[in-house]
Order: C-alpha cells, then sequence, then structure tokens
C-alpha cells in the first residue's frame, strides 16, 4: 500500500525545487496533492503533470490563507516550504546588503515576512484543518542556516532559525491539546535547484564553483531535492507517528564537524 494513500496533503512554494520534488514523491506516495505557490504558470504545469490540483497562494498573505481554509477546509499533511533568500531582488546585478551592519529594515522584513509569517500562518491554517480529524503531519522546511549564524545572510539565517523553535512550539501545543497533530522540520543544507543557478552559472568553471560551493561539506557534493522529498514522505506517513518537535539536517555532514560555520 502506498505511504500516503488516503492522505490530503498542500505544498507551499510546490512550483520548482524542493517543494516540487516533495510533491511528486507525495502523489507517487498515493496522497491527493494541493500545490501552491505564487508562480501560476510553473504551478499549474506541475499540477498537471503530476495529476495535482493547484491553487495560488502569497504565504505571507492571510487573506490568502484564509481562502486555502475556505477551499481546502480538512487536511492531513501540510509543507510550509515556501521561502525567500533575500537576494532575488538583485539591482544591477548586485544583491541588496543583509549583514548586521548595512541591511534595511525593509529587506529584513520581507524576507521575515515570507519565511516566518508564511510559516505561522500555514501551521495556523494546518492546526484548524487538522482538528476535525485530530491528527496531521505539519513539515516544515527550515535551514543549516538555521542552526548557525550567517553573516552576510542575517535576515535569512534569524528567519530559518525563527521556524526551527515554532515547530517545537506548534508540537507543544497540538501535544497539550490531546491531537495527534505532529510538527518537524527540516534542515537541508546546499540542495541543488534553481536557487543556486545565479551563483553556479553555466560557463565553463561551473564545475569548479560547484565543487568550491561544498568544499567544506564531508560528503563533496549538493544535496538531491529528492533526498529532502524523502525525509518529507517519512514525516508525513504514519511511520512517523511518536515523531513531534524534531529537527532532521540532512547536509552531507556539514554540522557533524568542525566546519560548521558557513562561509561568507
Amino acid at each position: 500500500m502506498p505511504r500516503l494513500e488516503n492522505k490530503i496533503a498542500l505544498v507551499t512554494g510546490g512550483a520548482r525545487g524542493i517543494g516540487a520534488a516533495i510533491a511528486r514523491a507525495f502523489r507517487e506516495e498515493g496522497a491527493t496533492v494541493i500545490v501552491t505557490d505564487i508562480d501560476v504558470e510553473a504551478g499549474r504545469a506541475l499540477a498537471r503533470e503530476i495529476g495535482a490540483t493547484f491553487a495560488r497562494l502569497d504565504v505571507s498573505s492571510e487573506e490568502d490563507w484564509a481562502k486555502m481554509a475556505e477551499r481546502f477546509p480538512v487536511l492531513d499533511v501540510l509543507v510550509n516550504n515556501a521561502g525567500v533568500t533575500g537576494f532575488e531582488g538583485a539591482v544591477d546585478g548586485l544583491p541588496p546588503a543583509h549583514d548586521p551592519e548595512n541591511g534595511r529594515l525593509a529587506d529584513w522584513r520581507a524576507v521575515h515576512a515570507v519565511n516566518t509569517d508564511g510559516t505561522f500562518l500555514g501551521c495556523r491554517y494546518a492546526i484548524r484543518a487538522m482538528r476535525a480529524r485530530r491528527a496531521g503531519s505539519i513539515i516544515n522546511i527550515s535551514s543549516r542556516s538555521g542552526l548557525v549564524g550567517v553573516p552576510m545572510a542575517a535576515a535569512y539565517a534569524a528567519s530559518k532559525a525563527a521556524i526551527r523553535n515554532h515547530t517545537k512550539s506548534v508540537a507543544l501545543y497540538c501535544a497539550g491539546q490531546g491531537l495527534a497533530i505532529r510538527c518537524n522540520s527540516i534542515h537541508p543544507a546546499a540542495i541543488m535547484t534553481p536557487m543556486w543557478e545565479p551563483m553556479l552559472g553555466t560557463g565553463p568553471d561551473r564545475a569548479e564553483r560547484e565543487a568550491a560551493m561544498v568544499a567544506d561539506t564531508p560528503m563533496r557534493r549538493f544535496g538531491d531535492a529528492t533526498e529532502v522529498a524523502a525525509l518529507a514522505v517519512m514525516l508525513a506517513s504514519d511511520e512517523a507517528a511518536y515523531m513531534t518537535g524534531a529537527e532532521l539536517t540532512i547536509d552531507g555532514g556539514l554540522l557533524a564537524g568542525s566546519a560548521a560555520t558557513p562561509g561568507d
């Protein structure tokens, strides 16, 4: 029997990268999948490809989450995957400063609106949507950067740390309510997704750039989005019924050794 048969799962930021890999894996395991994203074209294309439903969702919008609650009032699994680094809005090829000294409050808030507020709103929606069945699984995608400081990406690191801790608060709240609603976080490090493309480029030195990016990783390679999806499937399934408030790191061994702090 497929591991997620008869489960309804919603994945945010599901149009590409880790979110798309999770949506695909959930469908392969028998779940009814709702792909959400602000990228309507890519989201719809993926939904058609895998036999899922697409819904546009800006995770930072309370109004959009209210629409999700109206359209999908019952849920078994939520993956809070949508996120931004803050470096998406480059001007003349230069990303905004995100270090603690030069970062702008507006840029800080923009990152937290998606990563932190989006996770809070998603968890709130999920608890309410799962309460009728008194069970469910909330999976929050944090980051290796939520476990260590990142000097030049302070907003991103702080937002991912907030996700890590909010996961534990949600887990304790649900258990205290007598609900079998579990909440766990996944902490990926360097996973090969479209987010890395601007840094890696398409030139003849791409392989060298890739090697440099993972030089401090004991396994000396990028992770694959399907490897993150495999963890999400396990957490979504009944196999993880006794796991809540846990954090799973998938980083090629980076945080196991002394090379724990990412470079600038």
